[in-house]
């Protein structure tokens, strides 16, 4: 038993390979059980709780805390759809951006604004979506290439958002938007008999989510934009599956950018407290 060695998978390859390996039988990376963030890699993009659930469960977590912190809030009628919606305060406590929070510093908002819900239609309306597009964009791209989709065209939005002026705004819709760009980008760039299939299909759901953008109250259609704006560029920028696989350094960013997301939320705390 003494002699008995750990197995873990290569974070390029993703092949099962000897903890103690030099070298991967399988790609040829170098040192493979010493690569700096294998074992984030790992529960990232291959674990029993994969970016897709993890997303699905932080968002419900924190919209439950945002209903806690004010519970008063749910007292307040603001019509139908701000049925049990969180104050503003919690939000902000939380880390809701928009051009006040980001003027006052609060840069960090560009992230965990993504995970934050104004109401429990905007969270189940998000999250549906997500679930919906989310196995597509990971099965075409790669955990990694999703994740980094997913992270990138929130901030983006946001960022679009808070140049246009918007005082406040949270929600993953930014992201959403970019699932769709990112998917488009693959219609578009494949083509083909099932790229004809993928391109109008998930072209018709972006055009009708933009047009109830403009139909529906308080919705921020500039963070709309700006997630489709990113997700279709990341999409051209790190390719998907079939013209390319996932690397070691596509892994490499996307873990970097769950470090970042989690140190926004504490930062976020950290001032809060201060």
């Amino acid at each position: 038993m003494d002699n008995t060695k750990r197995a873990i998978l290569c974070p390029n390859c993703g092949k099962l390979i000897s903890a103690d390996a030099e070298v991967c039988i399988h790609c040829g990376m170098k040192n493979p059980g010493r690569f700096g963030l294998h074992s984030i890699l790992q529960k990232s993009f291959g674990g029993n709780i994969g970016f897709l659930q993890a997303v699905t469960y932080f968002c419900i977590g924190l919209y439950l805390i945002s209903l806690l912190i004010d519970p008063g809030a749910l007292l307040r009628s603001r019509g139908f759809l701000n049925f049990l919606s969180p104050s503003g305060e919690s939000l902000y406590i939380l880390g809701m951006t928009g051009k006040i929070a980001v003027n006052s510093g609060r840069w960090w908002t560009l992230i965990t604004a993504i995970y934050l819900h104004g109401g429990i239609l905007h969270i189940l309306f998000n999250l549906l979506w997500i679930r919906q597009l989310g196995p597509m964009v990971e099965g075409l791209y790669g955990s990694a290439r999703f994740i980094l989709i997913f992270t990138i065209s929130g901030v983006l939005g946001f960022i679009l958002s808070y140049l246009t002026g918007t005082q406040f705004t949270v929600g993953a819709s930014g992201s959403i938007f970019g699932l769709l760009g990112a998917l488009i980008y693959y219609g578009r760039s494949r083509g083909g008999v099932f790229g004809k299939i993928i391109y109008p299909q998930i072209l018709t759901w972006a055009v009708v989510l933009f047009l109830f953008g403009f139909i529906f109250p308080s919705i921020d259609n500039f963070a709309h934009l700006g997630g489709f704006i990113g997700g279709y560029l990341s999409g051209n920028l790190f390719s998907y599956q079939e013209k390319k696989s996932e690397t070691s350094g596509h892994k490499t960013l996307a873990a970097i950018s769950i470090v970042l997301t989690i140190l926004a939320f504490v930062i976020n705390f950290v001032v809060l407290f201060l």
